[in-house]
């Protein structure tokens, strides 16, 4: 049976990008990567996408972005469809309550990252995910992985991003080397993280984002990538682990499994009914989208797609 988008969603969305466009705050771009600090923090473009592929939309849609963290989520499906479940053995499954790059509770727990969704517990999987090729080779299956899920061919790594992280990524090649210590890499460190920051540099559009979030949502039609038992444990992940220390917050105010990056994108997961995402590049306190967040948190409660009940 074909879904079909609630009464009156188009209307809302337009509605919604007229109203999100007069914040005060919009919050700022994440400054430590200078190709992102350069980002105008005053846009915002929302995208939701059916089974079949329809999608409506609002605001800037058809502008790329830097999905940033937004990528673990597809680097994780990769890598469990290539390792299977013994990723589990290296990386944990809980939040960790401190910043996504933080490297306090890595040291305390030997080196074993606590969920895939912060840096070093990314940087785990995609060392899994190299599982000793060349980056090119690693890179270039996670790039189809996604095209394949958002059926579109333009999916690019933007480069200028990449080294813009590169040149400046001083902690992440920290906690790189801090897992190399503990045994916790295959490859040298810094193989492994230039691969993680090409990943990161992926660039998409919300309407590129949202139908590739599809192979999540338990729908009918979508392309199939993951079985549905690991579908659902991913979209655990995004609900307790998607928005570093503010996943509790995120999920009281919107309730739906969601994955941030400090790009500015949310995907998120309404399981059996659609796949959304939002973008807006001034970031909170968390290093999530200040004006994204608030536009999930409103679209929740229009559609009463919220995990536990409207």
């Amino acid at each position: 049976m074909s879904e079909t988008f609630p009464e009156g969603l188009q209307d809302f969305l337009h509605a919604l990008n007229e109203d999100m466009r007069t914040a005060a705050d919009w919050g700022a771009p994440a400054d430590y990567i200078p190709e992102l600090a350069a980002v105008d923090p005053a846009q915002f473009a929302i995208s939701v996408a059916m089974a079949d592929g329809r999608t409506i939309s609002a605001g800037q849609h058809d502008k790329p972005f830097s999905i940033q963290s937004v990528s673990k989520v597809f680097t994780l499906a990769a890598a469990l469809g290539r390792i299977g479940d013994t990723l589990w053995g290296r990386v944990g499954r809980e939040p960790s309550g401190t910043a996504f790059n933080s490297i306090a509770l890595l040291e305390q727990e030997k080196g074993r990252p606590r969920n895939p969704f912060i840096n070093a517990g990314a940087i785990v999987t995609t060392d899994a995910l190299l599982d000793k090729r060349a980056p090119r080779e690693a890179l270039a299956e996670l790039l189809q992985f996604i095209r394949y899920a958002a059926e579109d061919e333009e999916i690019y790594i933007d480069r200028h991003v990449a080294a813009s992280e590169e040149a400046t990524g001083h902690r992440n090649a920290a906690l790189a080397h801090y897992l190399y210590s503990f045994g916790n890499m295959l490859n040298e460190p810094d193989m492994t993280l230039g691969t993680y920051m090409h990943q990161c540099a992926i660039a998409m559009t919300t309407e590129q984002l949202a139908r590739s979030g599809r192979m999540l949502a338990g729908l009918e039609g979508a392309p199939r990538l993951i079985s549905a038992d690991r579908a659902r444990r991913i979209n655990a992940l995004m609900m307790t682990c998607g928005h570093y220390d503010g996943s509790g917050d995120f999920a009281f105010r919107v309730g739906l499994p969601g994955k941030s990056g400090v790009g500015g994108g949310i995907l998120m997961i309404a399981p059996g009914k659609a796949s959304i995402a939002v973008w807006s590049p001034g970031l909170n306190y968390y290093g999530n989208s200040k004006v994204g967040t608030e536009a999930a948190h409103r679209l929740a409660n229009f559609t009463g797609w919220s995990v536990f009940g409207a």
